[in-house]
């Protein structure tokens, strides 16, 4: 599905670079401490709470997990775009920004001292309603943080400077850039604008206008954190080991001072209703036609919203679902749709967006969809769809609540209910109207908001407060955080089935979910020697049908059980994936053993995902990180190598035409066999509990005959010469620079000290070329190093989408830095400690949940490491000195031998780049083929 975000994250300050590449003085409590009490959610889904309100107007939501010794810390204040006066749009974004720029006490930025004891998914968000920030930390380190968000929450301005102003100003025009620079970047400005009157606060976006951003004055700055950041405008959250009693003490201790801040008058309701339809279309340079209808619905805390949830996902959610069975299924007209609502508080966005298949008229899947559409309105959902699209909405549910904090979790989840309904409970109500909603009432809801006019954007190609005397002496610095925790890792247990196939299996219990994983040594390079894209294709089709189900049966199965099955493939494994209820098991694993074990290669389901294949390919070439991603490589490993193949894993176009049901038969039976799997368990469930079941649906597998493959990943010398390749895209607002060279496996011995050192030079936000490339000179929303991990060599990448007007400035301030590391400016004690610290102590956060555990268990066999790899990693820190991080550095870093790729408009950076003398510039078309000098090219035309 295509989640469409109208909110900004400032993703600079916690995502990391992988996930670039690869789409919340006395207590006087309200009337009495409300501790959560009253019926569970539905579902038996329930988040127990302690809610209270100081004396300044803050409130305080305290819940207790104690399953790591971590506490999410919240701080949500209800102000947001929606906010912004003409003239000022983009404000609450780039406040958002300004605030991790430094307080009064800590003029620094807000992240450092976090990421010295190990804080995890620190970052901010904005969207049009409010404005949160957040961190989990270790226990120990709970004051630390409280004192810093209190620090900007109650004395900011004294250090809000116009030099951190134009800096942050900078940083948010390029974040618009590389926003506006992805395929259909735009389509978010014109479904507001098409949707929402003149006058309504939801009618521009969250990133707001480049003459908004430029106008913004420091008073302007002043202004907005005096008239909206004041305690009796936020919510503060603390969930996970922390009781009620100790959240009050340190809310009152850290925020008891603060002052409530002006009254706010704010809007409640106001959903434009549309009595006609209204079209608009949109050219840009998109490879496939995008339609979006667009209704405005009820808000947040409307019954009618969830309602309409379920419409949405008996329309447009899953495969199995109507529109999904009609256009991309049966028809094959369209390669994606999805139907969905987005909630805000005045009002919420219901869309059907749907990506067109190549050469198929936009009239004729109009018509079907307006055919769907009106049967719902007539009919309704049926009784089964609905208690599919419950039990969906349910498992979302209970898996988002593994996390205790960051994007989603229990403190995003208290939060918005309080701040959007005065109730941190609200979630049960909603939950509630989810379980008992009947057909009829999904169907008059629909005819009530959805029956009427809609915006259709068509996307074609070209109270009396006071404040207490604070307790905290902030001239004394920062507090002193304890001991920090040591990680608690689940015991790895081991079993075999009768078959010979390995059981390995780790018990979590903080979630009712269990999930089980087949990795397979296979992966990307397993198609040497085959059809590029034969993995990839072969994993992709083993859910679209078995011998037993067809694909709408597999989908309809797996909905009813709140089962999620998924296949994936890196460049050396392979894998199938089951995510499911803990007590729905056994007949989900049965589903799942059936697609894993007798996959039906339907000749008519491979040529409906070859369609929709060749058009990914397509939004591939279109979309530069992947158009570089599947550049590099072969340049890197030469076209022969296992590893010389797109990144992406989808193959070629060429290739993915030619694949035929023996290719997949044939790759099925050569690698998806137990003698080359092992079986991987985590989560609520225990080997006395599982091992039975996974005998039962896999004790008699067993092997074809003949031996197993194997794959030959060559060594190759390492260039000694840099090479440049220009992949020409006319009229890109922005360039993208992806570069690398090749370095050692990840299974080596000194594996930490080569991370620890990729983190001082580009592996987080605080790394040298991002503070020189985003920070210092505003060239780049985000510049990053990292590694892929390969058993074989493994490229060591560079990644930086910076202005067209800096490219070549920007490569050769990269290439400078890695010269500036071997030779003068070596890495320092600071700089040691940082990254140490960071890495050691954030362990307990990292392994909060069952993906990061399992994902440790399938590292540990792809990667030949001990059971106790892990567990160990603390002391593998603590053992790597100050030249560790050096040595690595100059057995990895060759800044001249490195394979840099620009994405870019050629015509406006050519004569720079040759001007460059890094290399003489190669130029390609999107394909990987060569392009003639511009002037015999302007010859042949």
């Amino acid at each position: 599905r295509r989640a469409r975000c109208f909110g900004r994250d400032r993703a600079g300050s916690a995502m990391t670079p992988k996930s670039v590449l690869l789409a919340l003085a006395g207590l006087t409590l309200l009337a009495a401490a409300d501790a959560g009490a009253g019926s569970a959610a539905a579902g038996g889904v329930d988040i127990p709470f302690t809610r209270f309100t100081l004396d300044n107007g803050l409130t305080v939501i305290v819940h207790e997990d104690r399953k790591a010794p971590i506490v999410a810390v919240g701080v949500w204040y209800h102000v947001g775009s929606k906010d912004e006066r003409p003239g000022k749009t983009g404000f609450a974004h780039l406040f958002e920004h300004i605030m991790f720029e430094g307080s009064e006490n800590h003029d620094d930025r807000f992240s450092k001292p976090l990421e010295l004891v190990g804080a995890t998914s620190l970052n901010g968000t904005t969207w049009l309603d409010r404005t949160n920030y957040f961190e989990n930390v270790p226990t120990p380190a709970l004051e630390l943080a409280l004192w810093l968000e209190s620090d900007r929450m109650g004395h900011l301005l004294g250090v809000v400077t116009q030099e951190k102003l134009d800096q942050e100003r900078g940083v948010v025009k390029n974040e618009k850039r590389q926003g506006d620079n992805q395929p259909y970047g735009k389509v978010n400005y014109r479904v507001l604008e098409g949707l929402f009157p003149p006058g309504h606060p939801y009618r521009h976006s969250t990133i707001g206008s480049m003459d908004d951003l430029d106008a913004a004055s420091l008073e302007d700055v002043h202004q907005w954190f005096r008239d909206y950041y004041g305690a009796a405008n936020t919510v503060l959250v603390l969930a996970g080991d922390i009781d009620a009693a100790t959240g009050k003490a340190l809310a009152e201790k850290y925020f008891g001072h603060i002052p409530a801040g002006p009254p706010v008058t704010r809007l409640k309701r106001w959903v434009p209703v549309k009595t006609e339809t209204t079209r608009e279309i949109m050219y840009d340079r998109v490879p496939q036609v995008r339609s979006i209808r667009n209704w405005a619905v009820p808000g947040w805390t409307d019954r009618d919203r969830a309602l309409l949830t379920l419409a949405a996902h008996v329309l447009g959610d899953g495969k199995n679902a109507r529109l999904n069975r009609a256009l991309v299924y049966e028809l094959q007209l369209a390669t994606e749709v999805a139907a969905s609502v987005q909630p805000f508080e005045l009002a919420s966005l219901f869309s059907i967006d749907t990506t067109l298949a190549p050469d198929i008229a936009l009239e004729q899947v109009d018509d079907i969809i307006d055919q769907e559409v009106e049967r719902f309105l007539r009919d309704g959902p049926g009784e089964e769809e609905l208690a599919r699209a419950r039990t969906k909405i349910l498992a979302r549910v209970v898996r988002g609540l593994e996390r205790v904090g960051g994007f989603s979790g229990k403190a995003t989840t208290l939060a918005q209910s309080e701040l959007y309904d005065g109730d941190p409970g609200f979630f049960r109500t909603y939950l509630d109207w989810i379980e008992h909603a009947t057909t009829g009432e999904v169907r008059e809801a629909a005819q009530r908001w959805i029956g009427n006019g809609r915006y259709q954007l068509d996307v074609l190609p070209f109270g009396q407060h006071r404040t207490v005397e604070s307790g905290v002496d902030r001239s004394r610095g920062l507090p002193r955080v304890p001991d920090l925790p040591d990680l608690n890792f689940p015991e790895i247990q081991r079993a075999v089935l009768t078959n010979g196939l390995p059981v390995v299996l780790a018990s979590r219990g903080s979630v009712p979910v269990v999930t089980v994983a087949l990795q397979f040594d296979a992966g990307f390079a397993a198609d040497a020697g085959r059809k590029s894209g034969t993995a990839s294709f072969t994993l992709a089709m083993m859910d679209e049908s078995t011998a037993r189900r067809t694909a709408l049966e597999i989908d309809a199965e797996a909905e009813s059980l709140g089962a999620r099955i998924t296949t994936d493939s890196t460049l050396d494994t392979s894998k199938v994936t089951l995510s499911a209820l803990a007590g729905n098991l056994d007949p989900s694993i049965e589903l799942f053993a059936d697609i894993v074990r007798r996959p039906a290669f339907a000749n008519a389901e491979l040529e409906r995902l070859r369609k929709r294949w060749l058009a990914n390919i397509e939004q591939e070439k279109n979309q530069p990180v992947s158009l570089a991603l599947r550049t590099l490589p072969p340049l890197l490993y030469g076209p022969d190598h296992p590893y010389g193949i797109p990144f992406t894993g989808s193959g070629t176009a060429d290739s993915i035409r030619t694949i035929r049901r023996e290719d997949l038969i044939g790759f099925h039976r050569d690698w998806i066999r137990p003698d080359n799997a092992t079986l991987f368990v985590v989560g609520d469930t225990d080997l006395e509990a599982a091992l039975p079941v996974l005998e039962k649906h896999f004790g008699d597998w067993a092997a074809p005959g003949g031996d197993r493959p194997g794959k030959s990943i060559g060594e190759i010398t390492p260039s000694k010469a840099s090479r440049l390749v220009v992949i020409d895209k006319p009229g890109a607002p922005q360039s993208l620079i992806l570069a690398a060279h090749l370095a050692p496996p990840t299974g080596v011995e000194n594996n930490i000290e080569l991370e620890l050192m990729n983190d001082v030079i580009g592996g987080a936000y605080a790394a040298r070329i991002n503070q020189n490339l985003r920070v210092d000179k505003h060239w780049s929303y985000g510049a990053y190093t990292f590694f892929r991990d390969a058993r074989g060599q493994r490229p060591w990448i560079i990644y930086a989408p910076v202005q067209t007007d800096r490219t070549a400035d920007s490569l050769r301030e990269l290439q400078d830095e890695l010269r500036r590391f071997l030779g003068t400016h070596p890495a320092t004690p600071d700089e040691h400690t940082r990254v140490f610290r960071s890495n050691a102590y954030s362990l307990p956060g990292r392994f909060e949940t069952n993906g990061a555990v399992l994902g440790a268990l399938l590292d540990n066999q792809r990667f030949e490491r001990p059971d106790d790899y892990v567990p160990k990693l603390k002391a593998r820190y603590e053992a790597v000195g100050l030249e560790n991080l050096q040595a690595a550095a100059e057995e990895v870093l060759r800044p001249d031998g490195i394979t840099w790729v620009v994405v870019g408009d050629r015509g406006e950076i050519e004569e720079e780049l040759r001007a460059l003398g890094i290399a003489e510039p190669e130029f390609m078309d999107t394909d990987g083929r060569l392009l003639p000098p511009l002037e015999a090219a302007h010859e042949t035309d």
